[in-house]
Protein backbone atom coordinates (compact mmCIF):
# COMPACT_ATOMS: atom_id res chain seq x y z
CA UNK A 1 0.00 0.00 0.00
CA UNK A 2 1.57 3.21 -0.96
CA UNK A 3 2.06 5.81 1.77
CA UNK A 4 1.72 9.98 1.41
CA UNK A 5 4.43 11.99 2.09
CA UNK A 6 2.81 14.92 0.91
CA UNK A 7 -0.74 16.10 1.02
CA UNK A 8 -1.67 19.46 -0.62
CA UNK A 9 -5.27 20.88 -0.24
CA UNK A 10 -6.81 24.17 -1.66
CA UNK A 11 -3.41 25.45 -1.35
CA UNK A 12 -3.51 29.84 -2.10
CA UNK A 13 0.11 31.64 -1.57
CA UNK A 14 0.40 35.10 -2.11
CA UNK A 15 3.75 37.38 -1.53
CA UNK A 16 3.12 40.55 0.52
CA UNK A 17 -0.76 39.27 0.68
CA UNK A 18 -1.16 40.87 -2.87
CA UNK A 19 1.01 38.73 -5.63
CA UNK A 20 -0.78 36.16 -6.54
CA UNK A 21 1.70 32.82 -6.64
CA UNK A 22 -0.22 29.59 -6.44
CA UNK A 23 -4.07 29.24 -6.54
CA UNK A 24 -6.42 26.07 -5.72
CA UNK A 25 -3.11 23.81 -5.63
CA UNK A 26 -4.59 19.95 -4.57
CA UNK A 27 -1.90 16.92 -5.02
CA UNK A 28 -0.19 13.80 -3.34
CA UNK A 29 2.79 13.21 -3.33
CA UNK A 30 3.20 9.35 -2.55
CA UNK A 31 6.57 7.29 -1.30
CA UNK A 32 9.22 6.74 -3.90
CA UNK A 33 7.97 8.97 -6.47
CA UNK A 34 10.11 11.06 -8.85
CA UNK A 35 8.28 14.04 -9.61
CA UNK A 36 8.13 16.58 -12.73
CA UNK A 37 6.84 20.24 -11.80
CA UNK A 38 6.85 22.41 -15.17
CA UNK A 39 5.30 25.55 -16.70
CA UNK A 40 6.23 28.30 -18.16
CA UNK A 41 8.41 31.18 -15.81
CA UNK A 42 6.44 32.83 -13.02
CA UNK A 43 3.54 29.90 -13.00
CA UNK A 44 4.54 28.95 -8.87
CA UNK A 45 7.16 26.43 -9.56
CA UNK A 46 9.57 27.89 -7.30
CA UNK A 47 7.06 28.73 -5.18
CA UNK A 48 5.16 25.19 -4.64
CA UNK A 49 8.75 23.74 -3.60
CA UNK A 50 9.59 26.27 -1.04
CA UNK A 51 5.76 25.13 0.26
CA UNK A 52 7.10 21.66 0.45
CA UNK A 53 10.16 22.34 2.29
CA UNK A 54 8.52 24.88 4.61
CA UNK A 55 10.16 27.77 4.04
CA UNK A 56 6.69 29.75 3.31
CA UNK A 57 3.35 28.88 4.52
CA UNK A 58 -0.07 28.38 3.04
CA UNK A 59 -2.44 31.36 3.07
CA UNK A 60 -5.40 29.41 2.51
CA UNK A 61 -5.80 25.76 2.30
CA UNK A 62 -2.95 23.38 3.99
CA UNK A 63 0.45 21.60 2.88
CA UNK A 64 0.81 18.45 5.14
CA UNK A 65 3.78 16.37 5.53
CA UNK A 66 3.44 12.59 6.97
CA UNK A 67 0.12 13.99 8.01
CA UNK A 68 1.19 17.23 10.08
CA UNK A 69 0.59 20.45 8.72
CA UNK A 70 3.23 22.73 8.05
CA UNK A 71 3.05 26.26 9.71
CA UNK A 72 5.21 27.94 12.24
CA UNK A 73 3.98 25.69 15.15
CA UNK A 74 4.96 22.95 13.55
CA UNK A 75 8.72 23.98 13.37
CA UNK A 76 8.66 25.51 16.34
CA UNK A 77 8.52 21.63 17.76
CA UNK A 78 12.52 21.03 17.85
CA UNK A 79 11.90 17.31 16.98
CA UNK A 80 9.74 17.48 14.62
CA UNK A 81 11.79 20.57 13.24
CA UNK A 82 14.89 18.93 12.96
CA UNK A 83 13.30 15.41 11.42
CA UNK A 84 12.03 17.53 8.87
CA UNK A 85 15.53 19.09 8.11
CA UNK A 86 17.06 15.71 8.34
CA UNK A 87 14.72 14.58 6.09
CA UNK A 88 14.41 17.19 2.88
CA UNK A 89 17.35 18.58 0.89
CA UNK A 90 16.59 21.80 -1.34
CA UNK A 91 18.89 22.65 -4.06
CA UNK A 92 17.59 26.44 -4.87
CA UNK A 93 17.54 27.70 -8.35
CA UNK A 94 20.32 30.27 -7.76
CA UNK A 95 22.94 28.71 -5.74
CA UNK A 96 24.23 31.97 -4.51
CA UNK A 97 21.70 31.67 -1.85
CA UNK A 98 23.07 28.18 -0.71
CA UNK A 99 27.16 29.64 -0.42
CA UNK A 100 27.92 31.86 2.36
CA UNK A 101 30.76 30.06 3.36
CA UNK A 102 34.42 31.27 3.06
CA UNK A 103 35.37 28.32 0.85
CA UNK A 104 33.95 25.60 -1.07
CA UNK A 105 34.87 22.76 1.35
CA UNK A 106 33.35 24.59 4.23
CA UNK A 107 29.71 25.28 2.23
CA UNK A 108 29.99 21.65 1.86
CA UNK A 109 30.47 20.45 5.07
CA UNK A 110 28.38 22.75 6.78
CA UNK A 111 25.03 20.81 6.78
CA UNK A 112 26.21 17.64 7.95
CA UNK A 113 28.20 19.02 10.78
CA UNK A 114 24.85 20.84 12.08
CA UNK A 115 23.00 18.54 11.80
CA UNK A 116 25.43 15.75 13.77
CA UNK A 117 26.96 13.03 11.36
CA UNK A 118 29.79 11.36 12.00
CA UNK A 119 33.25 11.98 10.78
CA UNK A 120 33.56 8.85 9.23
CA UNK A 121 29.88 9.09 7.33
CA UNK A 122 30.96 12.67 6.30
CA UNK A 123 34.61 12.02 4.60
CA UNK A 124 33.12 9.11 2.85
CA UNK A 125 30.40 11.04 1.12
CA UNK A 126 32.32 14.16 0.86
CA UNK A 127 35.40 12.32 -1.34
CA UNK A 128 32.78 10.39 -3.20
CA UNK A 129 30.61 13.48 -4.23
CA UNK A 130 33.47 15.94 -5.24
CA UNK A 131 34.91 12.58 -7.04
CA UNK A 132 31.66 12.60 -9.55
CA UNK A 133 31.79 15.90 -10.30
CA UNK A 134 35.39 16.61 -10.14
CA UNK A 135 35.14 19.74 -7.53
CA UNK A 136 38.10 18.96 -5.78
CA UNK A 137 40.34 22.16 -7.49
CA UNK A 138 37.43 23.97 -6.03
CA UNK A 139 37.71 22.95 -2.39
CA UNK A 140 39.77 25.80 -1.65
CA UNK A 141 38.17 28.89 -3.63
CA UNK A 142 35.35 31.08 -1.77
CA UNK A 143 32.01 30.25 -3.44
CA UNK A 144 31.87 34.21 -5.30
CA UNK A 145 34.99 33.14 -7.33
CA UNK A 146 32.93 30.50 -9.09
CA UNK A 147 31.50 30.22 -12.36
CA UNK A 148 27.53 29.79 -12.28
CA UNK A 149 28.41 25.94 -13.16
CA UNK A 150 30.72 25.58 -10.61
CA UNK A 151 28.42 27.09 -8.27
CA UNK A 152 25.17 24.68 -9.15
CA UNK A 153 27.72 21.59 -8.29
CA UNK A 154 28.68 22.45 -5.35
CA UNK A 155 25.15 23.59 -4.44
CA UNK A 156 24.04 20.03 -5.60
CA UNK A 157 26.99 18.34 -3.52
CA UNK A 158 26.15 20.10 -0.05
CA UNK A 159 22.42 19.17 -0.73
CA UNK A 160 23.43 15.30 -1.64
CA UNK A 161 26.10 15.02 1.18
CA UNK A 162 23.29 15.25 3.72
CA UNK A 163 21.80 12.52 2.10
CA UNK A 164 18.28 13.34 2.40
CA UNK A 165 15.37 10.94 1.75
CA UNK A 166 13.86 13.58 -0.07
CA UNK A 167 15.12 15.85 -2.90
CA UNK A 168 13.86 19.08 -4.04
CA UNK A 169 15.29 20.17 -6.87
CA UNK A 170 14.28 23.88 -8.74
CA UNK A 171 15.62 24.20 -12.12
CA UNK A 172 18.47 22.06 -12.19
CA UNK A 173 19.81 22.86 -15.55
CA UNK A 174 19.05 26.77 -15.86
CA UNK A 175 22.11 27.94 -17.35
CA UNK A 176 24.52 25.01 -17.53
CA UNK A 177 26.65 23.87 -20.60
CA UNK A 178 24.88 20.91 -22.03
CA UNK A 179 27.93 18.37 -20.38
CA UNK A 180 27.81 19.90 -16.72
CA UNK A 181 24.22 19.46 -16.91
CA UNK A 182 24.96 15.37 -18.30
CA UNK A 183 27.35 14.88 -15.00
CA UNK A 184 24.37 16.37 -12.46
CA UNK A 185 21.53 13.93 -14.45
CA UNK A 186 23.96 11.10 -14.04
CA UNK A 187 24.19 12.02 -10.16
CA UNK A 188 20.86 12.86 -9.63
CA UNK A 189 20.08 9.28 -11.44
CA UNK A 190 23.05 7.74 -9.30
CA UNK A 191 22.28 9.12 -6.03
CA UNK A 192 18.43 9.37 -6.51
CA UNK A 193 17.80 5.37 -6.82
CA UNK A 194 15.98 5.07 -3.59
CA UNK A 195 14.57 8.95 -2.74
CA UNK A 196 11.92 10.93 -3.52
CA UNK A 197 13.09 13.40 -6.22
CA UNK A 198 10.63 16.40 -6.78
CA UNK A 199 12.08 18.72 -9.80
CA UNK A 200 10.39 22.24 -10.93
CA UNK A 201 12.08 23.09 -14.73
CA UNK A 202 11.26 24.26 -17.86
CA UNK A 203 13.65 21.93 -19.67
CA UNK A 204 11.53 19.14 -20.83
CA UNK A 205 14.99 17.98 -22.21
CA UNK A 206 15.42 16.49 -18.93
CA UNK A 207 11.89 15.63 -17.32
CA UNK A 208 11.71 11.66 -18.93
CA UNK A 209 15.02 10.76 -17.29
CA UNK A 210 13.96 12.07 -13.56
CA UNK A 211 11.00 12.39 -13.11
CA UNK A 212 7.52 9.31 -13.71
CA UNK A 213 4.86 11.75 -13.32
CA UNK A 214 4.54 15.25 -13.86
CA UNK A 215 2.50 18.31 -12.90
CA UNK A 216 2.02 20.87 -15.17
CA UNK A 217 1.23 24.56 -14.01
CA UNK A 218 -0.18 26.96 -15.97
CA UNK A 219 0.87 31.33 -15.82
CA UNK A 220 -2.62 31.54 -13.68
CA UNK A 221 -0.98 29.56 -11.21
CA UNK A 222 -2.94 26.79 -11.29
CA UNK A 223 -2.15 22.65 -11.88
CA UNK A 224 -4.17 21.87 -15.20
CA UNK A 225 -3.05 18.28 -16.50
CA UNK A 226 -1.23 15.62 -14.32
CA UNK A 227 -0.17 12.14 -15.44
CA UNK A 228 2.88 9.78 -16.46
CA UNK A 229 5.47 11.45 -17.60
CA UNK A 230 5.28 10.01 -21.09
CA UNK A 231 1.20 10.89 -21.49
CA UNK A 232 1.87 14.70 -20.71
CA UNK A 233 4.67 14.87 -23.09
CA UNK A 234 2.47 14.26 -25.94
CA UNK A 235 0.25 16.62 -25.32
CA UNK A 236 2.22 19.07 -27.40
CA UNK A 237 -1.02 21.03 -27.65
CA UNK A 238 -1.11 21.15 -23.75
CA UNK A 239 2.66 22.18 -23.64
CA UNK A 240 2.56 25.21 -26.26
CA UNK A 241 -0.73 26.72 -24.61
CA UNK A 242 1.14 27.20 -21.56
CA UNK A 243 4.27 28.22 -23.39
CA UNK A 244 6.72 25.29 -22.75
CA UNK A 245 7.44 24.22 -26.62
CA UNK A 246 6.98 26.54 -29.37
CA UNK A 247 6.33 26.20 -33.36
CA UNK A 248 9.80 26.12 -35.15
CA UNK A 249 10.10 26.55 -38.66
CA UNK A 250 12.98 25.95 -41.33
CA UNK A 251 13.03 25.41 -44.98
CA UNK A 252 13.74 22.32 -46.83
CA UNK A 253 14.34 21.87 -50.32
CA UNK A 254 12.02 25.43 -51.14
CA UNK A 255 9.74 24.59 -48.46
CA UNK A 256 8.49 25.54 -45.29
CA UNK A 257 8.23 22.32 -42.28
CA UNK A 258 6.54 23.86 -39.57
CA UNK A 259 7.06 21.69 -35.96
CA UNK A 260 6.88 21.66 -32.24
CA UNK A 261 10.00 22.55 -30.70
CA UNK A 262 10.71 20.97 -27.06
CA UNK A 263 13.97 22.24 -26.66
CA UNK A 264 13.98 25.46 -25.02
CA UNK A 265 17.00 25.71 -22.37
CA UNK A 266 19.61 24.61 -25.18
CA UNK A 267 17.85 27.13 -27.07
CA UNK A 268 17.74 30.24 -24.81
CA UNK A 269 21.34 30.62 -23.80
Amino acid sequence: MSETIFELRDVYFSYLGKFLALQGINLDIEKGQKIAIIGCNGSGKTTLLHLLDGLIFADKGYVKFFGEELNEKSFNNKEFSRLFRRTMGLVFQNPDVQLFCPTVKEDILFGPLQLGFGQEEIKKRFEKLVSILNIKDLLDRSPHQLSIGEKHKVAIVSTLIIDPDILLLDEPSAGLDPLTTRNIIDLLIQEGVDKMIITSTHDLDIVEEIADFVYVLSPDKRIIKSGQTDVVLKDTELLRENNLVYLHSHHHKDKIHIHSHLHLNHHAE
